[in-house]
């Protein structure tokens, strides 16, 4: 992942205090994670880094939008990413990352990789169920949609069904 060195951040000679770092991502940095689902993507990510003697403290800050396909229509749209997540980085004998918002790195680091939490903020900031705004508020037009319509059960007006009535009697 040569690629994702710009997410190497050095923090063995930063100052304490805190530290800004922008990033601009698009769909090359989702390759370098061989994942395919955006037609598009370019998201902002401003990392607010926070030094301090005995720990870090990261937090992620990411706007922008990808371009999805729909779940139910298959046409594409814009999804609007706006999330953040925080993450603390402590030091200690040896490299673990068992907990999700903790990273302990042995003592001897002199650098941290922030590709893989970028990364895991923007796929788990989307939702199971990506549905074009056009399909929920009935302004998108699509054969897949009228196909759809069509195939749909139909209703019946009737709702009395004569099983159902021995029970009515008991009331």
């Amino acid at each position: 992942m040569d690629q994702l060195k710009e997410y190497n951040i050095p923090f063995v000679g930063l100052k304490e205090g805190r530290h800004d770092f922008h990033f601009v991502i698009d769909n090359t940095f989702f390759d370098a994670f061989d994942y395919e689902e955006f037609n598009h993507s370019k998201i902002n990510i401003t990392l607010e880094f926070e030094k301090k003697s005995t720990l870090l403290n990261l937090k992620f800050i990411a706007k922008g939008s990808v371009n999805i396909p729909c779940d139910v229509t298959d046409e594409p749209f814009d999804y609007p990413i706006e999330t953040t997540f925080d993450w603390v980085v402590k030091f200690g004998e040896t490299y673990d990352d068992s907990n999700e918002e903790l990273l302990i790195l042995p003592h001897s680091s002199y650098q941290i990789d922030v590709a893989q939490p970028i990364y895991e903020m923007v796929v788990l900031s989307l939702p199971a169920k990506r549905i074009h705004p056009g399909v929920e508020d009935g302004s998108l037009q699509s054969d897949i949609l009228k196909k759809l319509e069509e195939l749909q059960p139909k209703v019946e007006q009737n709702n009395n069904d004569p099983r159902w009535n021995k029970l009515k009697d008991l009331l």
